[in-house]
């Protein structure tokens, strides 16, 4: 499909280029055409006035009108048609990359698109399947008990609990990801935002008896919106929940340097192999121990989510840990001064 796109644009391209090419050689043939009747007509004029002078009643020889301005023309429209002709060869090579390098945005684009449309019907059928496969069997138990349907309706609100957990998910990031979208940048609190991020995730964190101690400083004032802020938060500290050990402790810190505020969120838990760690903002993507841990419920969205949102506020985002000795997420935002 991109490769016809880009032949039809590249002709588009040459065909424009082409015609301002045959107009422009068309005017500078005119022009110099007239010129040279001007000098031809001014040739003649003064071939009669000298021979009226000297010698009347001789005709005037007849200057350029014959052999050398036909030459002339033939020479200059020869010299257009060479030009027009390599312009036609270099327009067409240059405006087929250009072509390639105009469509390449959108391809990605497209990509993209499909690859999430792919990676969203895949991860939606899974337990799709599951809870058509548990209801087909159990319809078919004629001696099915209440105890039975009970856990049955349980194990099924657990698949749906996850599926609008996916979706909900998918509606944030896509919402995240509009190419037009654009916050508004305002001083923020940074103790408020992390302060309501806790209380988020605070049922979570007491399932695990998870302490989240913070450390950062009260007074700092991050330049951001404050509900994305806190959606960033909440996902940094449901995924070091999750992937920490119970009884452990979730420590956040702030430093203040050059314009940045850098916050780290610090967790006990088992960490990232370092194959890993180059792939854990991508979309969809868990780890082999990630997705061995199923009670962790994660679809590989939410750091997705999070560099999408750090971008937004015009920072950065980079992870370090060690296998066993937990995580540190590091955002680097501005700060509001």
């Amino acid at each position: 499909m991109f490769h016809s796109a880009r032949i039809r644009l590249t002709a588009w391209y040459l065909l424009i280029i082409m015609c301002i090419s045959l107009l422009f050689s068309g005017f500078i043939y005119q022009v110099l055409n007239i010129e040279l009747n001007h000098f031809n007509q001014v040739q003649r004029q003064r071939f009669e006035r000298r021979f009226l002078q000297t010698e009347i009643g001789l005709l005037p020889p007849p200057g350029l009108e014959s052999d050398i301005a036909n030459e002339i023309r033939i020479r200059l429209i020869t010299t257009l048609a060479t030009v027009n002709l390599a312009i036609l060869i270099i327009s067409g090579g240059l405006g087929y990359l250009l072509a390639g390098r105009t469509l390449k945005p959108i391809q990605a684009m497209v990509d993209e698109q499909n690859q999430f449309i792919g990676d969203s019907s895949h991860e939606f059928r899974t337990p799709l399947a599951s809870l058509k496969t548990a209801f087909e069997v159990s319809l078919r138990d004629k001696n099915l008990t209440l105890k039975e349907s009970k856990t049955l309706i349980t194990d099924s609100l657990e698949d749906i609990n996850k599926l609008q957990s996916l979706s909900d998910s998918l509606l944030k990031l896509a919402q995240f990801q509009k190419p037009d979208l654009s916050i508004k940048l305002i001083s923020v609190s940074a103790i408020d935002v992390i302060r309501q991020a806790i209380k988020r995730v605070e049922p979570l964190a007491s399932i695990k008896n998870i302490t989240i101690k913070n450390d950062i400083d009260q007074t700092l004032r991050l330049k951001g919106d404050s509900n994305s802020l806190t959606d960033l938060f909440v996902i940094l500290f449901d995924n070091a929940i999750k992937y920490s050990r119970p009884k452990s402790t979730i420590t956040l810190t702030s430093k203040h340097l050059d314009g940045y505020g850098y916050l780290t969120v610090s967790d006990q838990g088992d960490g990232i192999p370092k194959a890993d760690l180059p792939h854990i903002f991508d979309r969809f993507y868990r780890a082999d121990f990630a997705r061995s841990k199923t009670s962790s419920g994660g679809y590989g969205l939410g750091l997705s989510i999070a560099k999408r949102i750090v971008n937004l506020h015009q920072g950065q985002i980079s992870v370090t840990s060690q296998p066993g000795h937990g995580s540190q997420f590091t955002l680097k935002l501005p700060v509001y001064s």
